[in-house]
Order: C-alpha cells, then structure tokens, then sequence
C-alpha cells in the first residue's frame, strides 16, 4: 500500500508561481508511474502531468506544456509540481497518484489516459484574475 500526502496549494494572481509537493510513504514499487490530476467544480477530473520513476520520463497535457514542470526528488520520494505563468482556469483541487508500472508506459512518461491506484486527498489551487 502506497500512501500519498500533497501540500503546497493555496491562492495566487494570475501570472504567478505555485509549487505543489507530494510525499510518498509505504511500500513503494521499485518502478512506477506518478501523476498530477486536477479537478475544477462541475468539470471531469484531467490528467495534468506524468513521470516514470527510473529516468524520470514526463509527460504533459497541451493545457499545461511550457508552465508547468513535473520532477522529484532524488530520495524519489517526493514528487513536485512547478507551477508558472498560472491562468485562472488553473483553479482547481490538484491530487498526486501512483501505480506500479514498466518500461512499456515508463519509456512514454506514462501518458495520459491511464488508470491509477493510489491516490492522494488533493490540495486546493485558486488563481484570481
């Protein structure tokens, strides 16, 4: 079992930065996917960013390609979210996930749409105009 915690939300204007962190504890794969969702009030839940554990391959929605970076830590046990030049249609509840995985989707970033089994309880990003 894999135990997500992410911190690191709050509110900011419109052109500003946010970096979201989430730390991994638990019995962790020796190679997995990890992800960063996002949901806004009455819209579907939608795959932000995507990293595999060995190499660190990344993957990006179009929405977010160019502001936002995913990485982590060199303990691989957190993960991190830079957020830059944040839009106002960025304002939603961010969530982190993992799930083992192989090559196969580590050597494309693990692309998105994919299933994930562990999850975090999210952090609350709010960007104003």
């Amino acid at each position: 079992q894999v135990q997500l915690v992410e911190s690191g939300g709050g509110s900011v204007q419109a052109g500003g930065s946010l970096r979201l962190s989430c730390a991994l504890s638990g019995y962790i794969p020796n190679t997995y996917c990890m992800a960063w969702f996002r949901q806004a009030p009455g819209k579907e839940r939608e795959g932000v960013a995507s990293l595999y554990s060995e190499g660190g391959n990344t993957y990006y929605a179009d929405s977010v390609k160019g502001r936002f970076t995913i990485s982590q830590d060199n303990t691989k046990k957190t993960l991190y979210l830079q957020m830059n030049s944040l839009k106002p249609e960025d304002t939603a509840m961010y969530y982190c996930a993992a799930d083992r995985a192989g090559w196969s989707q580590g050597r494309r970033g693990c692309p998105f749409p994919r299933e994930y089994d562990y999850w975090g309880q999210g952090t609350q990003v709010t960007v104003s105009s």
